[in-house]
């Protein structure tokens, strides 16, 4: 409280009379206790910022390397020097990560586990239209805006249900060709739609968060360190390409990213969620389409297995790489240092 208020209230006191100035002087008394009080308190909170914002550090742990966007899950991914980072994935421009989806006419997933040679469909993205390319056959233009009278069909991603709007029939016919295949459709999510939950994918203990079309999270990280580590294991060396993450990291030992609890990258800040559990998916060669179902899974359950206290989590599933959750939005780019925030 200021002297110029604190005077009125001595001023309106004397003109009362004496009951009233001692109501008055309760009252003055009352208020005078009050903004002691909030001015104390919002001291107190102003040390407790000041505090949190000391005690925060930053520590430069790696160097951003490349950057994937993957359109189409199981598909070729698209790199870029920079991207916007949203709660649901990288984006750049009208360019989503794992916004659409190839399903069964039952609304049933398809991925290089069922189907490997989609990894070999690649995606060139230009005046905000996707363009799908795949060997012996023509280019398919797709537009961005899919029709709104076009149905939206139910999908489901390892058991949880979520939506897509079908592409339509020449998309459909494509991707069905060329995998020589039962009927395939593909359909792209909405932001107006209900993305997977966190707790419908994992358990309950991890952050809150929605997803589209990954398998698990929105980020997913690996270093440069940590595949060759594994290449100095496996007979034929293998690309960062067979396990599709979104950001590399360079700079840092080998598995060093399985201990960043809390990452800052540009202006986007990324918590930890869980180790990723690889599957058959990996052993998809992604030159050939080829899944030899054995490397380098193999070779990842001789010595990256799970502590057995995390076994009920990730059972007999080899770890490579870190999902992230976006804590932050923002944008990040090649070249960006990674620095880990401790408190």
């Amino acid at each position: 409280m200021g002297a110029a208020a604190s005077s009125a209230l001595t001023s309106l006191r004397l003109a009362l009379p004496a009951s009233a100035q001692t109501r008055a002087a309760w009252i003055g008394a009352a208020a005078l206790g009050l903004a002691a009080a909030a001015t104390l308190g919002a001291a107190a909170w102003s040390t407790r910022d000041r505090r949190r914002r000391r005690r925060r550090s930053l520590k430069q742990v790696g160097t951003v390397a490349e950057i994937s966007i993957y359109p189409i899950k199981s598909c070729k991914g698209v790199i870029v020097n920079e991207a916007e980072c949203t709660e649901m994935g990288l984006r750049s421009g009208n360019l989503r990560d794992r916004f659409w989806l190839v399903i069964r006419e039952d609304g049933h997933m398809v991925t290089g586990r069922q189907e490997p040679q989609l990894v070999l469909i690649s995606i060139a993205w230009d005046n905000d239209q996707m363009t799908l390319s795949a060997p012996n056959m023509d280019d398919l233009i797709v537009p961005r805006k899919v029709p709104s009278t076009n149905a939206v069909r139910n999908c489901r991603i390892f058991g949880v249900d979520i939506q897509g709007r079908d592409c339509g029939d020449e998309v459909s016919q494509w991707i069905t060709s060329f995998l020589k295949t039962e009927t395939c459709r593909l359909v792209q999510f909405e932001t107006h739609m209900n993305g997977r939950k966190s707790k419908e994918i994992f358990f309950p203990f991890v952050q809150n968060y929605q997803v589209a079309y990954p398998d698990c999270s929105p980020i997913m990280m690996i270093s440069e360190a940590s595949l060759s580590d594994l290449n100095t294991r496996l007979e034929k060396k293998i690309k960062m390409e067979q396990f599709r993450p979104n950001i590399v990291v360079t700079g840092c030992n080998a598995f060093e990213e399985d201990t960043w609890d809390e990452i800052l990258i540009g202006s986007v800040e990324m918590k930890k969620i869980l180790s990723c559990p690889r599957c058959i998916m990996t052993t998809v060669d992604p030159d050939t389409g080829i899944i030899t179902r054995k490397e380098p899974l193999e070779t990842l359950k001789s010595y990256r297995l799970c502590d057995p206290a995390e076994k009920h989590i990730y059972k007999s599933s080899p770890l490579f790489g870190m999902y992230f959750s976006v804590e932050k939005i923002g944008s990040l780019k090649v070249g960006d240092p990674v620095y880990l925030i401790t408190y």
